[in-house]
Formats: C-alpha cells, structure tokens, sequence
C-alpha cells in the first residue's frame, strides 16, 4: 500500500489528463507502451480533427471573380453590339457585306416561303380529295343498297355502285401519293432548309460582333497613344482577331451548307414531282395500273382502307 504523500505526490504534482499525449510507435521499438507528458498547447489538436473538406474563402472569392469577368465581358460585347445595330439601322456604321453570299441567303428565305405555300396547297388538296373519297365511299354503298332492294333498276344501281367502289379504291392510292409527297416536302421546308436558316442566323450575328469589334479598333486607331491608349488598342486588337476567325470560319461554313442545300433540294423536288404528276396523271386518266405501279416505284405503303384520318401512310 502507498505511503500517502505518495499519493498526495501524484495526486498534485503529476501530469492532468488533459497534458498527457500518448506516443505511439511501430510494433516491437524500445519505447513501445511510453507514455509522455508535456504542457497542453492551444490549437495542438486543430490538425487531428476530421471532417468534411471546408472550401477556404480565396477559392469562394475566385469563382465570384471569374463569374463577374464573364458578366463583364458579357456585358461589353452586348453593348458593343446593340451599337453597332442602331449605327447600321441609323446609316451611320458601316457594314461588312458578301454580296455573292447575301444573295444566295435571300433566295433560300424566298424558296423557304414560296414552298411554304406549296405545302399549304398541298395540305389543303389532301383534305379536300380526303373528303371526296369519303363520300365516294359512302356513295357506292347507297348504290349498292338500292341495287339489293330495287329489283327493276338492279343493274343500274350495281353499274354506279362499281363505279364509286373504283373511284374510292383508286382514290385512297392517289391519296396516298399526295401524302407522301407532302411529308417529304415537308422535310425539306421544316427540316432541312430550316437548319440551313438556323446556321444563317449565326453567321449573322457573328457578322455583327466582328462589325462592332471593327468599328472599336478602327476608333481607337484614330485616337492619340500614349502610355493609357496603347493596351487598350492592343487589347481590342486581341478582341477583332478572335471576332474574326469566327466570322470567317462561319461564313465558310454557310457557304458549304448553301451549296449542299440546293444540290439535296433539286434531287428530292425532282423525285417528288414526278410522283406527284404520274400519280395525279394515272388517276384522272383512269389507269389503275399505272397509279398503283407509281407507289411501287416510290415505294409508298398504304394504310387498310377504314382508317381514320386523311393520311394513307404507313408510319416510317
């Protein structure tokens, strides 16, 4: 048993739980199982502590910044370009033009509103013939009817009952034509020119911003250097030549899209066509073979007869 000033020793003099640090080794060193104690320092645990990663405040003030360059640049360039719009509406800026390929855009947007129609037309012939038929359809059956229950006019009733039956079946094949016609006219207008149109619009607005970063230069240029004016003119010398790469690079790209345009146009309106005229044709001459050999050629499937709707076609 331990004398009591050895207890009132440890109990008072020795080291406090909160000033004593366990050292750890690796397995089988000297000094294995040691424990020392030294003075408790404030802040010696702070590198211990786990937890989630906390982004420190320089991170958070970096993307603030990069986000509020972007708004500036932003800004500017929308700035420049309102200006130089007004300038040019006011006739007072002027205005980087390739005739060569303003003129082909505005063919394009006249054949886009000329086809436009041509649809249109289409559209409402189909729906009209649609009707026709329907009612061809509902006619033959009154013929038909009347030819059962009227003995002394049975063969007279019959004649006209074959006859609408004919006209109904080779006008369900004509309908079919026309609809085919009008989806591939349709892809051409919606689709395939509007894109074309699409990649107009930016080349267009590409052409206002190298016009406004232009104008920028050409205004510093004419202004005094000195140790002020010099970066800015080299910075907007930076500015235009980017501008312009992209100007150029998208006005290349028009010009390819153009090109391709006119070839895909005139190849799919040759086909169309003459599917509309020998269908259109074969039907008002009466030739049935004729009709249902111009699907064949096109390959174009109809729908049964009875379906709803003025579309004959099989779903692509």
């Amino acid at each position: 048993m331990l004398p009591d000033l050895d207890v009132k020793h440890m109990m008072t003099g020795g080291p406090t739980l909160k000033e004593t640090r366990i050292i750890s080794s690796s397995y089988g060193s000297s000094s294995e199982g040691i424990i020392e104690a030294e003075p408790y320092r404030a802040g010696s645990l702070k590198n211990t502590q786990s937890g989630p990663v906390v982004i420190t405040d320089d991170i958070s003030k970096n993307i603030a910044l990069e986000k509020l360059e972007q708004v500036k640049k932003w800004s500017i360039s929308t700035y420049k370009c309102t200006r130089q719009v007004l300038s040019e509406k006011l006739g007072r800026g002027s205005k980087t033009v390739d005739l060569e390929l303003e003129s082909q855009i505005e063919i394009l947007r006249e054949t886009k509103k000329k086809y436009e129609n041509l649809l249109r037309l289409a559209r409402q012939m189909a729906t009209q013939f649609y009707q026709v038929v329907q009612t061809q359809r509902q006619l033959g059956d009154a013929f038909g009817e009347l030819s059962v229950k009227s003995p002394e006019l049975h063969e007279e009733f019959g004649y006209n009952a074959e006859t609408q039956k004919l006209l109904c079946k080779n006008g369900e094949t004509l309908l079919g034509a026309i609809n085919f016609f009008i989806a591939s006219v349709n892809t051409l207008v919606n689709k395939t020119i509007e894109d074309t149109l699409i990649a107009v619009k930016h080349y267009e607005n590409a052409r206002i911003e190298y016009d406004a970063y232009r104008t920028d230069l050409e205004e510093l240029n004419l202004g005094p250097r000195d140790a002020v004016t010099i970066p800015k003119i080299e910075q907007s010398q930076q500015q235009f030549q980017i501008h312009k790469e992209k100007f150029d690079k998208l006005r290349g790209s028009v010009s390819v899209k153009l090109k391709f345009l006119d070839e895909n146009k005139i190849k799919v309106m040759h086909n169309q066509l003459l599917l509309f005229h020998n269908a259109v044709s074969a039907y008002f001459a009466g030739n049935q073979q004729q009709l249902e050999q111009v699907l064949k050629q096109f390959h174009i499937k109809l729908k049964a007869p009875g379906s709803d709707g003025p579309s004959w076609l099989e779903e692509q």
